[in-house]
């Protein structure tokens, strides 16, 4: 009886383990991604550093999972509040794609068709068209800033340090006195006017103000408890980070006053976390892979990452609300954020189901960059095999900081697929910038050329307690530093 349990009981395990439905066969088929996010780690840390940022919160997401999140430094410097992925910053143009989500929602309920003209929705609008044989000016055309309409409404809020943002009612008020820019449909002309009349389109249209409508339609049923359509004051220089100005000659940056986006708040007025966004994009790959209807119809949030408007110059490519661009062959979809004191992307890719999202606490820099190194980083870590080595041999003895002064900064080296991986920091391209080594015996190792033909030796040499303590290449060497 027992002999017959324990054979049941074995062909129960065997079948656990090779069952293409069971967690474990489902895991082996998931790339490995953990030194991925070593580097990715590394280089972020020491990008903070050398970039000067105050603070950085970035994710990565893979599918319905957040796979990595991360922050660096301080949501405010003076009172040492230390950044995280539940850290608040203001998203400013991302707040766009939440507004034209709303406005596809209420073309897919029937209340407004996307070729309706503006002035049509809204009784108020009298902005001066000043091209007699323009085109209508309909909401598609605000969608893809192909309207004509000029970029701001016409107050000075992106001058500080007050950045005195009107009210809806100021809005409003100036459109009289304001002219269009060049005849509908005729150039791409971003325009934060017009995503702040398509906010006043949805409270229009539904009866609600707009806030309301974002918060009860979009924002609860994802459960993005820490996204709203303005800045939490009460929560600012804590939760909130404080946002920090450019760069100035001397290396420091000023504190910049909170501020509200008021009338502008469809087209920049929102504050989120990393781990909210992520949210946002695993909504958006369910539907897209399940199909159906949860916040917008499966084809409705097809046709917005779809490219609606191509500029006469054929590289500046809009979709509905999304900016919808190209890279290695594959559709990739998002939108950029910069207000007062903070600069923020969102990044995702349909096909591949990831997205990168970047939020920090200052101005003149670009988290782009930031969210295109983590990508690549990704892609470089896809479709490897692991090359086995030599037994007793441990690639993390070698693991750590050099030092590359007075000629650069540092170099990080860390265990890679079997080998070793040197990244000289800082790195614009930390994917591109990879130098990887080969085991050959002991302490030596070989560079691998782009073609993986062995190049020149690297030796690390030891101390006397067995501690690796430098790297040696072409007769001179770097001091390991930590």
């Amino acid at each position: 009886m027992k002999r017959k349990f324990l054979l049941v009981f074995c062909l129960f395990c065997l079948l656990f383990w090779v069952y293409p439905g069971s967690v474990a066969a489902r895991d082996k088929t998931k790339p490995d991604y953990s030194e991925a996010f070593r580097l990715i780690d590394i280089w972020l840390e020491s990008q903070h550093d050398y970039d000067r940022l105050p603070g950085i919160s970035a994710a990565i997401v893979g599918d319905q999972d957040v796979i990595w999140a991360q922050g660096y430094g301080m949501a405010d410097l003076e009172k040492k509040v230390s950044t995280a992925p539940s850290t608040i910053y203001s998203i400013c143009s991302i707040s766009k794609l939440f507004t034209a989500v709303a406005i596809m929602q209420l073309r897919d309920a029937g209340k407004l068709r996307l070729d309706d003209r503006i002035k049509d929705v809204l009784p108020w609008y009298n902005l001066q068209q000043q091209w007699e044989d323009s085109g209508p000016m309909t909401i598609r055309s605000l969608l893809t800033h192909s309207s004509g309409l000029p970029r701001e409404s016409d107050y000075p809020y992106w001058t500080g340090p007050d950045f005195p943002f009107p009210t809806q009612e100021q809005v409003k008020a100036k459109l009289s006195s304001q002219k269009t820019l060049y005849p509908a449909s005729t150039y791409f002309q971003y325009s934060n006017l017009g995503l702040t009349l398509l906010g006043e389109v949805v409270a229009q249209v539904s009866g609600v103000p707009f806030d309301q409508y974002i918060q009860e339609n979009i924002l609860k049923p994802l459960q993005m408890a820490d996204t709203r359509t303005k800045m939490p004051e009460s929560l600012w220089r804590g939760k909130l980070s404080t946002g920090y100005s450019a760069l100035k000659r001397d290396g420091t940056r000023d504190m910049l006053k909170l501020f509200q986006a008021r009338g502008i708040a469809p087209a920049a007025g929102f504050s989120s976390t990393v781990l909210d966004l992520a949210r946002f994009a695993s909504w958006q790959f369910r539907l897209l892979e399940k199909g159906g209807e949860e916040i917008l119809k499966a084809s409705t949030l097809r046709e917005m990452h779809r490219v609606h408007w191509v500029d006469p110059d054929w590289e500046t490519t809009w979709g509905l609300g999304f900016h919808v661009y190209e890279v290695d062959g594959k559709t990739m979809v998002g939108h950029g954020g910069s207000c007062p004191g903070y600069r923020s992307t969102l990044d995702i890719n349909p096909h591949k189901k990831q997205a990168f999202i970047v939020m920090i606490n200052a101005q003149g820099v670009n988290p782009g960059k930031y969210a295109r190194g983590m990508r690549g980083i990704l892609k470089k870590a896809e479709g490897k095999e692991i090359e086995k080595i030599e037994k007793g041999v441990d690639l993390g003895d070698y693991a750590g900081y050099y030092d590359e002064q007075p000629w650069w900064g540092e170099s990080a080296v860390i265990p890679w697929q079997g080998k070793l991986a040197v990244l000289g920091l800082p790195s614009d391209n930390p994917a591109q910038g990879l130098t990887l080594l080969k085991h050959i015996k002991g302490d030596t190792f070989r560079r691998m050329r782009k073609d993986e033909t062995l190049g020149e030796e690297v030796v690390f040499e030891r101390d006397e307690t067995g501690k690796v303590v430098r790297m040696w290449q072409h007769s001179n060497y770097t001091t390991k530093i930590k």
